[in-house]
């Protein structure tokens, strides 16, 4: 498969093949199959809002391979808080480098930087829309760990209404056999229209506000945070603040072997002593996400083929 100039934008793009392509060279890249093939390879790196995970991983990734990085992480010190638009700004930043990868607030935002850039444009979070490389690290840490999707049964929890790496998710697994179940309260359910794709696709999910309705079910519970930055109103988000939270106590509702994923950073919904567990999955996760972009930033820039 030829990825070679090709944009990341949704997970919607790419077929089942296309993600079981990219996962196994990322488990190449993870066994040093590819080391110094970014040398010569500039990557831009524009994050008009803030990350941790996602860029440093980004650069991790391009600087590990031998290519090198320039950008910023905070768009008041870029031309945009002097007025300049995101087109121009991409039509600038494309002549300095091989690949872009942009985090932005608004939705839809990388798909109109990629229309207009000559080089691959890699989206880093468009507002509550999509996250498609923290879903192929989602998917590249399940299948190390479970060694298949399919059959899985795999619990969302959280803001499943604003989380774009849920909304991503569980468009990706419509590719396989797995059951999906949506837990969250109802100011914050997943999204009318995720539930129509996943209807028009014959997919098998529930939804629930409590989870214990569904503990004993579950291989996977997929936790996201509550995320305060997309409430208009405060006192919206006062009334969903804390309402879930995982502490080794709660685990003994679960399956004993399940595991407990996360997209990070964490508030509270997570208890500190479970990362001790055999259960904690989210340290593994966040550290996948470096084959898993290098794979991604060598395919798109033609270094992997």
């Amino acid at each position: 498969m030829d990825f070679n100039g090709r944009d990341i934008i949704s997970i919607r793009d790419f077929s089942k093949e296309e993600i079981e392509f990219i996962l196994e060279k990322a488990l190449l890249v993870k066994k040093k199959k590819y080391e110094n093939a970014l040398e010569g390879k500039v990557l831009a790196s524009l994050f008009f809002e803030p990350s941790t995970r996602t860029r440093l991983s980004f650069e991790s990734a391009m600087l590990s391979l031998g290519g090198r990085v320039f950008g910023f992480a905070d768009q008041l010190t870029s031309s945009i808080s002097k007025g300049e638009t995101l087109n121009d700004t991409i039509k600038i930043v494309m002549g300095y480098s091989d690949v872009i990868v942009m985090r932005h607030p608004l939705e839809g935002s990388a798909r109109a930087a990629s229309e207009c850039s000559t080089v691959p444009v890699i989206n880093a979070g468009d507002g509550a829309n999509q996250h498609p490389t923290q879903t192929l690290l989602d998917m590249f840490t399940i299948k190390e760990k479970f060694g298949k999707f399919d059959g899985l049964k795999i619990g969302m929890v959280g803001d499943l209404k604003y989380g774009r790496t849920v909304h991503s998710l569980s468009m990706a697994l419509t590719n396989y056999d797995v059951k999906q179940y949506f837990i969250s309260p109802k100011l914050l359910k997943m999204p009318e229209y995720l539930k129509d794709y996943l209807k028009e696709k014959n997919i098998n999910f529930s939804e629930c506000e409590k989870l214990e309705d569904y503990a004993g079910e579950l291989d996977i519970l997929y936790v996201t945070r509550i995320q305060k930055e997309r409430f208009g109103d405060l006192e919206e988000y006062q009334k969903v603040a804390g309402c879930y939270k995982i502490s080794p106590d709660t685990l003994k509702i679960f399956k004993k072997d399940i595991k407990i994923m996360h997209p990070l950073p964490r508030v509270d919904e997570i208890n500190y002593e479970l990362d001790a567990t055999p259960n904690a999955l989210y340290f593994e996760q966040a550290h996948n996400g470096i084959p898993v972009r290098q794979a991604l930033l060598g395919l798109v820039t033609g270094a992997i083929k």
